[in-house]
């Protein structure tokens, strides 16, 4: 069993230096690639779509465009938040199966764009076998804190989700 565990390690994608876009998400910091970022809208209604998973919000039109909407606090298991005027909607840029496919991610506040360097990142902590994580990329050291940088493709990587970005695309 070691050994599957230790080529699953092998096998996954890592973090590397470069841009970030930090946010926040109640005390805890994270960060996604930007390459991944197409923009950032404050906080706007959200049509609900019947029969998604509790963290699956709904859809959002966006310049004509139907982009589905997590709310990466219910994804992670955290407690919902009141909606703020800091409150965001971040559209990222995901490869799916189908393709290229817009979400948008709501977060608590988008913090600021850091420039990471490789030696800054640490593998994620291996927490046995349990425990997936396939959705952090690496955890960085920026002065006395630590950021989760996020694979975002593994978040969203999610059937619920790829269903209701197919409908919205046809």
């Amino acid at each position: 069993m070691a050994e599957s565990a230790v080529i699953k390690s092998e096998t996954r994608e890592c973090a590397s230096g470069g841009m970030y876009l930090t946010f926040g998400l109640g005390e805890e910091e994270f960060g996604l690639q930007i390459l991944k970022v197409r923009e950032i809208i404050g906080y706007t209604p959200i049509t609900a779509v019947p029969q998604t998973p509790g963290y699956v919000k709904g859809v959002i039109n966006l310049r004509g465009q139907v982009i589905p909407v997590i709310d990466l606090r219910l994804k992670f298991h955290m407690i919902e938040k009141e909606i703020t005027d800091q409150t965001c909607i971040i559209i990222i840029e995901t490869t799916t199966r189908e393709g290229a496919a817009l979400t948008g991610l709501i977060v608590d506040q988008v913090s600021e764009v850091l420039d990471i360097e490789t030696d800054q990142i640490e593998a994620p902590p291996s927490l046995g076998a349990t425990m997936d994580m396939s959705f952090i990329l690496g955890l960085a050291k920026i002065a006395d804190r630590v950021k989760i940088l996020l694979h975002i493709d593994a978040i969203v990587d999610d059937q619920a989700i790829e269903n209701l970005s197919q409908l919205t695309q046809q």
